[in-house]
């Protein structure tokens, strides 16, 4: 159907939303569902409809990437393969689209070559790591129907093709446990302690990803705290009763701060880490990123991005998931919730294991579910308490080894 030649060799298949070429009969301005009332937006083509969609999402770096992704990947389709612009999809259009994206054939031309992670810029990128799982389809096909629905309110379209699509019902729906039972985090333990360490970077790689887990677990922050805290977050205090004691202060979601009890046996992790990246003792305000990429000498330091602390966890989990599996099949359940687990399921896992043991207040300011004070004297007392609470009883146990 398509009258277009598309050289996966040209690099075109790493094009961002703004820079995919888009003939003048496919741009949408004359497209068949188009509105024809008042438009609330200046856009005059497909393309400048969804970055204004989503420009709403500047201030959100992971659900901007998310659903950036579903739209490129739509109008990738949609121009490159089915020879239609965006404002012509049909109801039928999309059915086909949700088919493709349970199997994208041609595979040489949409996925990504096992065993390969090439950069975008790179002639062998393509949209897809393979056929999505029946959850990534929902999500993808959540995500346009949301870009869909606001371009209709903003008049830009004149309806939209996925309302008509039959909502699925299910009586008990299935549910997942988004946290790992201590049977699964033992097996996620024992995979990081058995990581090969015979060359200088296994090494450091090994380290890393010690830490990385350790952050997940004893501090519960999540990935975006992770990336944008630094060592020099992590700030002593004496208390009312003349100890010091380590806390990481995070801003998290919403942009509140918090106060995260640090542990002796976190701060020995830190210092485990920071030897093995040749860093000295740790010293006030320091900007060190709490998670470093691996970098020749005289490179720039910089905080891990998120999509590598995502492959490092789902790396993780699934060798765990595999070593479950290797031990006879009746942890096959076990493994199967295992390699679903994401970083995510990490920060669920703290909150769990530590509400076994500790007051749910402690793990609700924990996690940021509630502000805290630092500054009162009757809530700084309290802070102390959750401290000795926390250190007395969430440990990671990782032996000398």
């Amino acid at each position: 159907m398509n009258e277009l030649v598309f050289d996966g060799n040209s690099g075109g298949y790493g094009w961002q939303l703004e820079e995919i070429p888009l003939p003048a009969r496919l741009d949408g301005r004359q497209g068949r569902n188009r509105g024809q009332g008042m438009v609330q937006l200046s856009a005059q083509d497909d393309r400048a409809a969804v970055l204004a969609w989503l420009a709403r999402y500047a201030d959100s770096p992971a659900t901007l990437a998310s659903y950036r992704k579903e739209a490129e990947r739509l109008m990738l389709w949609a121009v490159w393969q089915h020879g239609a612009a965006l404002s012509d999809l049909t109801h039928e259009d999309f059915l086909l689209y949700q088919r493709f994206l349970a199997d994208p054939q041609p595979a040489e031309r949409w996925v990504i070559a096992q065993g390969q992670k090439p950069a975008r810029q790179s002639p062998l990128w393509r949209p897809f790591a393979g056929p999505l799982s029946s959850a990534s389809q929902r999500q993808a096909i959540s995500i346009l129907n949301a870009m869909l629905t606001w371009l209709v309110a903003a008049g830009y379209l004149a309806s939209n093709p996925l309302a008509l699509s039959r909502k699925r019902k299910r009586l008990n729906p299935p549910t997942v446990s988004r946290f790992l039972p201590q049977e699964s985090w033992q097996a996620v333990k024992t995979t990081i302690q058995a990581m090969p360490m015979e060359t200088a970077r296994e090494k450091l790689h090994a380290a890393r990803v010690r830490w990385l887990f350790s952050l997940l677990y004893l501090g519960g922050l999540r990935v975006s705290e992770v990336v944008h805290t630094t060592m020099g977050d992590l700030i002593e205090r004496r208390s009312t009763d003349g100890r010091t004691r380590w806390w990481l202060q995070v801003v998290g979601k919403g942009e509140k701060s918090r106060l995260i009890p640090v542990t002796d046996e976190w701060m020995e992790e830190l210092q485990r880490y920071r030897l093995a990246n040749g860093l000295g003792a740790m010293v006030h305000a320091d900007p060190t990123p709490l998670l470093l990429p691996i970098i020749g000498k005289g490179q720039p330091i910089k905080p891990m991005a998120r999509s590598a602390i995502h492959e490092i966890v789902k790396k993780v989990v699934r060798e765990s998931a595999a070593r479950l599996r290797a031990q006879g099949s009746e942890f096959e359940a076990v493994a199967a919730h295992l390699e679903q687990a994401s970083t995510h399921w990490m920060r669920h896992t703290a909150g769990s294991h530590l509400s076994e043991k500790a007051d749910i207040k402690v793990v609700r300011d924990n996690l940021g579910h509630s502000n805290i004070s630092t500054t009162s004297i009757y809530l700084h007392t309290e802070d102390d308490q959750r401290h000795d609470a926390t250190a007395a009883v969430h440990r990671l146990g990782w032996g000398n080894g």
